[in-house]
């Protein structure tokens, strides 16, 4: 098992994850492009989209990984916490100067931020 502070520094060198939350009472994994802001984890998406309203307000679990498919050496690191769509004028604008680049087209002007309120991790070596 990896510290919290490993796991977050982790989670920092990889712009790809994955976010689980509930899709009419189904689970639902969506691949995201991320951000680290602290020990939050910060989404863009659109407004509109089935994961800005299936997360809003719901514990949501978070998933991103590295491997080495050669070397058969690589980590993975889970986050489970409480996601909120970012509504404050201020905050928004704070997070739109994260290195927080777009990788779908189309407007992403709506951001999701879960609390990293439990992490786990682990290597692969």
């Amino acid at each position: 098992m990896l510290s919290r502070e490993e796991c977050l520094r982790l989670l920092s060198s990889t712009p790809i994850g994955r976010i689980v939350f509930t899709d009419r009472a189904l689970p639902a994994v969506q691949p995201v492009n991320f951000c680290l802001d602290g020990e939050s984890i910060v989404i863009r998406t659109s407004i509109g989209s089935k994961l800005a309203a299936a997360t809003r307000c719901a514990v949501v679990a978070f998933e991103a990984d590295e491997f080495d498919p050669e070397m058969r050496t690589g980590w993975s690191v889970t986050a489970v916490g409480h996601a909120r769509a970012v509504t404050d004028p201020e905050e928004i604008a704070r997070l739109g100067a994260l290195p927080l680049f777009l990788w779908a087209p189309g407007s992403r002007d709506h951001y999701i931020v879960v609390d990293a309120e439990q992490v786990s991790g682990r290597r692969i070596t």
